[in-house]
């Protein structure tokens, strides 16, 4: 029984390569390259459209495909205007003037929070601080009472 043909392809930006095969190392071995483009994500099957057909129209030769841009199609950009209108120059006053005062706020509330951790840390050394010698006077009793 013969292996089904399947169609794989693999693009350098330029042109598009395509070949009708029966496995993966045999479109590699086509293409004539050494690095699996496979694992690599840069090839893949190819299941219908025009190069799909012409590749099965060729089994076991690489059909290439020019991806180049004409540029004589490419429409022109449209310049954008240099200055915004009067009523666009407001808005953007505006929300410039509400991101600084988010901001603002945001790094008052930061500042805040800062102080609060300062204030549970100096707090968490003065109970450690007394725990220590509240347990260090304790095990000199329960020495001293082991002792007798």
């Amino acid at each position: 029984m013969l292996a089904r043909l399947k169609v794989f392809t693999w693009s350098d930006g330029f042109h598009a390569f395509s070949v009708a095969t029966t496995s993966r190392p045999k479109a590699l071995e086509a293409w004539g390259v050494g690095q699996d483009l496979f694992k690599a994500g840069l090839a893949h099957e190819l299941e219908a459209g025009p190069d799909h057909d012409a590749a099965m129209e060729k089994p076991g030769q690489v059909v290439q495909r020019s991806e180049a841009i004409d540029v004589g199609q490419i429409a022109p950009a449209k310049p954008k205007s240099k200055a915004p209108d009067n009523a666009n120059a407001q808005l953007i006053k505006t929300l410039k003037a509400e991101l600084d005062a988010l901001d603002q706020d945001h790094a008052d509330a930061i500042h805040k929070i800062d102080d609060q951790i300062q204030a549970l840390e100096s707090r968490r050394a003065a109970l450690d601080k007394d725990h220590d010698a509240q347990r260090k006077t304790l095990r000199e009793k329960l020495s001293e009472a082991r002792a007798r």
